[in-house]
């Protein structure tokens, strides 16, 4: 388990970083959401983020993702400074956001139709992602005719079709029951690994954490600020049994005692 201050860290940023946020800060009027904020994920890392709610992870992720500005610090994706949406870097949020008068192979395919690609090599490329998330036989049904966990797999097809090389989730399994969000997290785990991918995780389930990274960043209450890093040492490929280890049990323990302690402070300020 690896203790990370919240001062700035002055380190290189070397070739195998895909995001580096360094003295990061932001505001909302009279709410300070973030303090100085440090955070590496390098080439091919899981990270998944952890705090309270309102501590900003939300906010973080959409810093890293280019449609927010901090107020102080900088973020680089790839060695580029981010100053605005980047073209690798793909987003799924909590809500799929399909387009409901279309069907799935039109939703997959939506971005690659917004970049000019031609219908017959877009449709190809959406086909073979379709495969990918495990949705063949449903290209032409529509997201009305799909559970919650199936649009949420189109979501992923969607993300994928744009071939990034970061890909940000902010919940994106959060309106599921337990079960499904566990089942459909080893999916994303597998299309990810396949596909070497950065991802930066925004969750509040703990297990779902651990089960998917490489490393867990815990966040303080507001204003948000790294407490911890904690190293998931479990072997990959994964599967929800893997969370049945006294290691990921011992990680998770963790994390709830952490977590348990940022309450508790923020429940004593408040009074």
């Amino acid at each position: 388990m690896t203790s990370h201050s919240s001062s700035t860290v002055d380190r290189p940023a070397g070739t195998d970083t895909m995001i580096d946020v360094r003295g990061v800060t932001r505001r909302f009027g009279d709410v300070h959401a973030l303090d100085p904020v440090d955070l590496t994920v390098r080439r091919g890392e899981f990270v998944s983020i952890v705090g309270p709610s309102g501590c900003g992870k939300s906010t973080l992720l959409e810093l890293v993702a280019g449609l927010q500005i901090p107020d102080s610090g900088s973020i680089r994706a790839a060695g580029t400074p981010v100053t605005g949406p980047r073209d690798a870097t793909s987003i799924i949020f909590q809500d799929s956001a399909l387009l409901p008068w279309r069907s799935v192979l039109d939703n997959v395919a939506f971005g690659l139709e917004s970049r000019g690609v031609g219908r017959g090599e877009r449709h190809a490329r959406s086909r073979e992602l379709i495969d990918l998330v495990g949705l063949s036989g449903f290209e032409d049904a529509r997201p009305a005719q799909l559970s919650g966990g199936m649009r949420q797999r189109v979501a992923i097809a969607r993300c994928l079709s744009m071939e990034p090389d970061l890909i940000l989730a902010d919940e994106p399994f959060g309106a599921l029951d337990e079960q499904t969000r566990l089942l459909m997290a080893t999916e994303l785990l597998a299309v990810v690994e396949r596909l070497s991918c950065s991802v930066l995780f925004v969750t509040h389930s703990l297990q779902e954490a651990v089960l998917l990274s490489d490393r867990v960043v815990v966040m303080s209450a507001r204003p948000g600020r790294v407490l911890e890093e904690l190293p998931v040492a479990l072997e990959r490929p994964r599967s929800t049994h893997a969370l049945t280890t006294p290691a990921a049990t011992a990680v998770v323990d963790r994390l709830w005692s952490l977590l348990r302690d940022e309450a508790d402070s923020a429940m004593q300020a408040h009074r």
